[in-house]
């Protein structure tokens, strides 16, 4: 799927701002200013005033309505709750070339506070999935321990996993010796049962 910088750039954004979500036993990643402080900063969010306890709860109120998002079971559901946030955030579009990047559309209002920002901005973007009948690329890690959100970009809708070099590795290999448990190949250890030298009868 096809999709500009500054809407990729938003989604990670969204999908990274999900991930701080409790989630079982999952500690809630955005405890406080310090934390909120890393994450503007790690998804290089641009126009952002000073940050404090009021803003780290907006943001949080933010992270709900977009866990919301991510659990609708149908596209309405999804759209309703996007219309009822990005109104909420007052949207402006506006067009810029910040930073050395090309001309983009931002959603937020000149001055918006961060909250705005990420309701306005992300929100446009998964926005733009729903009217391309991408809903179902919102989507949840599939390994049993893990239960991270991601989108999934690929051009067949095939990925299962939040990182195929994590979750999908250890999955595949999980499996891999479960079929040799089964097969009488897998030892006791975590390597192979290794066989010896096979003797083949005399023809004397």
């Amino acid at each position: 799927m096809l999709i500009n910088h500054d809407t990729r750039c938003a989604l990670d954004a969204v999908v990274d701002l999900v991930n701080t979500a409790p989630d079982g036993e999952e500690p809630d990643r955005l405890p406080d200013v310090a934390a909120l402080s890393d994450f503007v900063s790690r998804n290089a969010i641009s126009d952002v005033g000073a940050l404090g306890k009021r803003e780290l709860a907006a943001v949080l109120a933010t992270r709900s309505r977009f866990v919301e998002v991510f659990a609708a079971t149908d596209t309405p559901s999804a759209a309703e709750l996007l219309n009822a946030m990005v109104a909420a955030a007052g949207t402006t579009p506006q067009l810029t070339d910040h930073d050395g990047y090309d001309w983009h559309v931002h959603y937020f209002a000149p001055g918006a506070s961060i909250a705005d920002h990420l309701a306005a901005d992300g929100g446009m973007a998964l926005a733009f999935l729903l009217v391309a009948g991408e809903r179902e690329r919102l989507r949840r890690c599939e390994a049993p321990d893990c239960r991270r959100a991601f989108v999934d970009l690929s051009r067949n809708r095939s990925r299962r996993y939040c990182d195929s070099r994590t979750c999908g590795n250890r999955l595949h290999v999980a499996a891999y010796r479960a079929r040799r448990r089964e097969a009488g190949g897998l030892g006791s250890g975590d390597g192979l049962q290794r066989q010896g030298p096979q003797v083949q009868p005399s023809d004397a």
